[in-house]
């Protein structure tokens, strides 16, 4: 039976109602399709069901009537046709009445024309959210059935959507098609490129409606949201700690596992989270991408940023809980508080000297051995840490990059200011063992 005389076969069925169950004879046999789909109105039943009933009776190419004249397509009927050559020539004839966006079919244009209008036709029956196309509805309703029909073939882990399965896979090939053009960043789908590159453009367009802060990306900005209602929802089912997001919950649970999932590719260590591998990345790449929007240095850290950045404000958030001194960042304060305690948990293997601080036994060790492994490029000397290289380096440039707020008064490193500073307040901490002085 050609095509032809199977449409107009069907085309002699008038009433809708005889559609509802069809015996077709083919080939000495009798197929019977029930369709128990409902239609708003007739005249799309009766389209649908001769569509339905053509396609799944007649597969031969030679069956189809509407040829390709650029290749040896076949096709059921001229509108896939026209779809067809669209797709080969790139051509895009509808356009966008209120934008110059060009679409090559006219339900991508409908679908584009509700970011306009605001139309969210779709609805969820289960939350009463509504959404510009059913594709998303679909992969919304996901969320309350849990269903996820997209597995990896290479693991065990499956996804609601397929664009989640194609990130993810990604993970598999180790394949970073994204590269940004400022730096040497790259990475595997375009949404993480577009929040590392606002990191050189500064730009922050999530706004939070509570408060000034601003964001990168909306994923931040939900979980700041979250500090203004106090909901943490997600609890650990080992301790009373509680999150208000999942991420931090299951970061957190690894601190009762000790499970360190996140190795790195190029030595031998390990994290308990992604975040802190990532950063550990750059101390092998030399990446720098946080920028000082004041005076230009780079950092490999966000938080370290953050902390060089109160050099300039003279911000010092950290106020210690026993006297008036406050501090640029938590790890000054820790130490200052052991002045108060006079603990000294850091003990030098060499001679027992006791610090209270990590960084000042760093500092000491080097004595015993007298290595100085930094060497200044511009002069012979060479200094045992790399704290008096940089101090010494100001030596050259002339960069003071300390300012006193109360006068004029610059200087090429911290220690010098906090002297310097003690003229305006008066204070002389340091009294003599032997008598009442103070200095």
């Amino acid at each position: 039976m050609s095509v032809l005389k199977f449409k107009e076969e069907i085309e002699e069925i008038e009433e809708p109602n005889q559609l509802q169950s069809v015996e077709i004879k083919c080939k000495e046999e009798i197929e019977t399709y029930e369709k128990p789909i409902s239609f708003t109105g007739e005249s799309y039943l009766v389209k649908h069901e001769k569509l339905f009933l053509i396609e799944r009776h007649i597969t031969p190419a030679e069956e189809k009537p509407y040829q390709c004249n650029k290749c040896d397509n076949h096709f059921l009927n001229n509108s896939n046709l026209i779809k067809h050559h669209i797709s080969n020539t790139g051509d895009k004839p509808y356009q966008c009445s209120q934008c110059n966006r060009y679409f090559s079919q006219n339900s991508h244009l409908k679908r584009h024309m509700r970011t306009h209008t605001g139309e969210k036709p779709y609805q969820c029956n289960q939350c009463e959210k509504f959404f510009l196309d059913k594709s998303i509805l679909i992969e919304h309703q996901r969320t309350h059935t849990g269903e996820k029909p997209y597995q990896c073939s290479q693991c065990n882990k499956a996804f609601s959507t397929n664009t989640n399965l194609k990130k993810h896979q990604l993970t598999h090939s180790g394949e970073k098609p994204y590269q940004c053009s400022e730096c040497d960043y790259a990475c595997s789908h375009t949404t993480a490129l577009i929040e590392h590159q606002q990191i050189h453009t500064g730009e922050k367009p999530y706004k939070c409606s509570q408060c000034d802060k601003a964001f990168s990306n909306n994923y931040n900005l939900k979980k700041h949201q979250h500090t203004h209602t106090g909901y943490k929802p997600y609890k650990c089912s080992q301790c009373d700690y509680a999150c208000s997001h999942n991420t931090a919950l299951i970061e957190h649970q690894l601190t009762h596992t000790g499970e360190k999932p996140y190795q790195c590719s190029q030595c031998d260590k390990a994290f308990s989270r992604n975040s802190n591998l990532k950063r550990h990345h750059r101390t092998h790449t030399g990446e720098k991408p946080y920028q000082c929007s004041q005076c230009e240095k780079f950092f490999s850290d966000k938080s370290i940023l953050i902390v060089h950045q109160r050099t300039h404000t003279g911000e010092k958030p950290y106020q210690c809980n026993q006297c008036d001194k406050a501090f640029s960042n938590n790890n000054n304060l820790k130490k200052h508080q052991h002045t108060h305690t006079e603990e000294k948990p850091y003990q030098c293997s060499q001679c027992g000297k006791d610090f209270s601080n990590n960084n000042n036994l760093k500092k000491h060790q080097p004595t015993h051995t007298e290595e100085k492994p930094y060497q200044c490029r511009q002069c012979d000397k060479a200094f045992s840490n790399n704290s008096n290289l940089k101090r010494h380096q100001h030596t050259h440039t002339g960069e003071k990059p300390y300012q006193c707020r109360q006068c004029d008064y610059a200087c090429s490193h911290n220690t010098a200011l906090i002297e310097h500073q003690r003229t305006h307040t008066g204070e002389k901490p340091y009294q003599c063992s032997q008598c009442d002085n103070v200095f």
